[in-house]
């Protein structure tokens, strides 16, 4: 399928959205730890579903299950990194419904970056506090879940719904593909 590139009008439409969407997202993540500060730091569990889903409050200095301890230089190089991956695939992305559903993971994924970001940047910790019990799953939190789904999504759109002339317009030169 040959590649449609969009005008200028339509980059300009695509990357407003983008930044609308992607700033939501990074409100919301900040909004839900406030909330958590608020009502669930220095008290007990918010039990939701009993022996399945607890709302706890954590300040988490490292990674997923607590990996990196410590390390907020490390996470905040990997973020900075994503977040020029990301802009070097809106620049070369043409804002067309195809890949809208690659733009919703971009959104996500700098959401989720940029709110760990934000509260590492801040606090020196982030705030996580939602947590499936019945797994004994590590303590999470919006930002997390974010990443968890754009990662997913991800995963399915290049194995099963673009092929390598819908992911060309990534490669490093124009017309080159991967």
């Amino acid at each position: 399928m040959p590649i449609k590139l969009c005008g200028l009008k339509e980059k300009a439409r695509g990357l407003a959205a983008f930044f609308l969407s992607t700033g939501l997202l990074i409100w919301l993540d900040q909004w839900t730890k406030n909330l958590a500060v608020q009502h669930l730091m220095g008290k007990p569990a918010i039990v939701l579903l009993a022996g399945i889903f607890d709302l706890r409050y954590l300040e988490n200095r490292g990674a997923a299950f607590g990996m990196f301890q410590g390390r907020q230089m490390f996470f905040f190089l990997v973020a900075v990194i994503v977040f020029f991956i990301v802009l070097f695939g809106l620049y070369r992305m043409p804002f067309t419904r195809r890949y809208l559903p690659l733009a919703v993971c971009m959104s996500l994924i700098v959401a989720g970056a940029a709110g760990n970001m934000i509260d590492r940047l801040t606090q020196q910790y982030v705030v996580d506090f939602l947590y499936f019990c019945l797994i004994d799953f590590p303590i999470f939190n919006v930002a997390d879940c974010y990443v968890t789904v754009s990662a997913i999504l991800l995963v399915f759109l290049v194995t099963w719904r673009y092929d390598e002339g819908d992911l060309a317009v990534f490669s490093w030169k124009k017309g080159e593909s991967l």
